[in-house]
This record gives structure tokens, C-alpha cells and sequence, in this order.
């Protein structure tokens, strides 16, 4: 279904649903390539640095081999490397970033952004992702939740957003364990 809306002539707008596990990564990652294959920049924004840093952790050995640069933009970034990654965003040497709210800053510019994938979406408010899209001209959108609420349901059945979900996890995939800890265990919980 993206394939069909990032090959079509009208905007793409969608929603993909699924549980914690379910491949939402593995699909953004396709949607990614073809962006980058199509010469465009492609961003990939989520609502926590540790998520973020997730995302970039699963994106970089993939797309390396590739020749893709992938850069990470997250408010934590020392000023020396936010300024590196937003030179390289600017002059398009990047070709897909994943950040936090820090891509929305004015200062984040691109050469040519084809792609957002919002993570969590929910997370943020219709101005941040709308301040995302406005770095490119009309990019294709894709957002992502493993938490659908109302106003996205509406959306869905009611604007102009399309909606593909996931209704099964990926053969062999191993269960999702949630888990609590306390604050003085925070070490244990980022490894």
C-alpha cells in the first residue's frame, strides 16, 4: 500500500497500526529506501531521544552498507555535531535523519525532503508535524502507532487519511515483555 502511494500522483497520507513487534520499523525502512532511491531526503521523527536512538541503532546497519548516510538529531547532540548534521541535511549529504522534536527546529533545513514517518504520532501535537512537513514541498506522509486513539480513528474514517494495519506478528517473532523499574535502576533499562 505505500509502494502504490509513494509511486502515485496524489499526496500520501497514512496511518499504520500495529502491536509493539509487529514490523512498523521494517515498514518505514521500505518506505525510507524508496524515498532515498527516488533522490529525495527522507525524515524519521519519534517523540523520545531513547526511541529515536532506537530507530537509529536498527536504521544504520541496514542502510551503511547501502551508502545511505543516516544522521541522528536529538536535542542531547552536542552544538558541534547539530551543526555538522545540519549542514549535511542542507546540502542533502544526508539522506535520512531520525531525531526527536529537534527536526522541527528552525534551524534543521533540508535540500529535498520527500518522506516524513512520524513515530507514535499521538505523541505529537498537529502543529510539530506540520511544522516537519513544511521543510519540504508537500512530502509524502507516513505515520506510525502501536496506540490508536479517537482522533485518529476520525481521521482515518473521516479526513483524508488512509490507514493500513497490522493485524498479525511476524512469523517467529519473539513475545514483547513489558517491564517496570524503578529510577535507580535507569542504567539496566537503557541497556
Amino acid at each position: 500500500e505505500i509502494t502504490d502511494d509513494l509511486a502515485s500522483d496524489r499526496s500520501t497520507n497514512r496511518l499504520v497500526q500495529g502491536d509493539v513487534g509487529s514490523g512498523k520499523t521494517v515498514i518505514a525502512v521500505a518506505a525510507l529506501l524508496i524515498a532515498v532511491e527516488s533522490g529525495y531526503q527522507a525524515a524519521l521523527m519519534a517523540p523520545t531521544e531513547i526511541l529515536a536512538e532506537q530507530h537509529y541503532a536498527v536504521l544504520m546497519p541496514l542502510m551503511r552498507p547501502l551508502g545511505i548516510q543516516v544522521d541522528l538529531l536529538v536535542g542531547s547532540l552536542p552544538p558541534k555535531l547539530k551543526r555538522e548534521a545540519h549542514l549535511r541535511l542542507t546540502d542533502g549529504s544526508t539522506q535520512v535523519v531520525v531525531g526527536t522534536h529537534a527536526l522541527i527546529q528552525e534551524a534543521v533545513q533540508f535540500k529535498r525532503l520527500g518522506l516524513v514517518i512520524v513515530d507514535e504520532q499521538h505523541r505529537f501535537g498537529v502543529m510539530q508535524r506540520s511544522q516537519l512537513r513544511e521543510k519540504g514541498r508537500n512530502p509524502e506522509v507516513v505515520v506510525m502507532t502501536a496506540t490508536p486513539i479517537p482522533r485518529t480513528l476520525a481521521l482515518t474514517l473521516y479526513g483524508d487519511m488512509d490507514i493500513s494495519v497490522l493485524k498479525e506478528m511476524p512469523p517467529g517473532r519473539q513475545p514483547v515483555t513489558t517491564t517496570w523499574l524503578p529510577v535507580s535502576r535507569l542504567a539496566e533499562a537503557y541497556e
